[in-house]
């Protein structure tokens, strides 16, 4: 919600002082520099109106790190709190033009939220790609298991789902890098794509069998890395709002 924003930078003189806090903050723990999203005008009409852009180095004086959180996947990657107190800016730190990082930020959410589909599309094809071998070469009462119809139906569907989810992403990259892709495709691409990650996720787990359950199995840590992708950038319910909402004004 970035219009419910908490964190706030007053002036003072030619500099300005942010005070708040931030949370789920994706490699905030190693980061040497971080672009923190502050309230600017609490007297805005509009909240989006009065929110900017400002550039916060490690070290600066009233700027700490907290804990990194503990999650249930993605452990490579740190997730931490971030705190300011009575932290001094320099006017050289505001990114951008002062009350306008809302709109700012608006510019790069279809990119975000593209991102996240390419990731799950990667994320998918992989999985499949595992279950895919592990299913040729497990065997069980005396054949493997891909000699089995309702295995190859299985992988028949996953197949066609990441071929069509594939020819989406790959036209949403297309659109990108054309200027054309706005924020009904890409919150498209980011509700579809995550949830089929989740799904093709599930049935790579589900004929792995007792293995597919264990750490040791890359199906195991990207059963778990696929439930964040439906969360982050935006709750699919979310993406599910603005497109609805995009169908009905059109």
């Amino acid at each position: 919600d970035l219009q419910g924003i908490k964190t706030n930078a007053k002036r003072d003189g030619d500099d300005w002082i942010l005070n708040g806090s931030k949370v789920f903050i994706t490699n905030g723990y190693l980061a040497d520099v971080v672009i923190v999203v502050a309230v600017t005008d609490p007297t805005a009409k509009s909240p989006a109106h009065g929110i900017s852009l400002f550039i916060v180095e490690a070290g600066m004086p009233g700027f700490s790190k907290g804990r990194k959180l503990k999650k249930m996947g993605f452990k490579a990657q740190d997730t931490a709190e971030l705190f300011f107190e009575d932290v001094r800016l320099p006017a050289t730190q505001l990114l951008g033009t002062v009350n306008k990082g809302f709109y700012m930020l608006m510019n790069e959410l279809p990119q975000e939220r593209l991102l996240i589909a390419s990731l799950s599309q990667a994320g998918a094809e992989f999985v499949f790609e595992e279950t895919r071998q592990y299913v040729k070469a497990r065997k069980a009462f005396g054949h493997t298991l891909s000699s089995l119809q309702t295995i190859q139906h299985r992988l028949a569907e996953m197949k066609t789902d990441l071929c069509v989810s594939r020819a989406f992403v790959d036209q949403c990259l297309e659109m990108l890098n054309e200027g054309r892709l706005d924020s009904e495709t890409a919150s498209m691409a980011k509700y579809w794509v995550s949830d089929l990650f989740n799904k093709i996720a599930y049935q790579g787990v589900q004929l792995h069998g007792g293995w597919g359950y264990m750490w040791e199995f890359p199906v195991c840590k990207a059963y778990v890395d696929a439930r964040l992708q439906p969360i982050y950038g935006g709750a699919n319910e979310i993406m599910k709002e603005l497109i609805a909402r995009s169908v009905l004004k059109s």
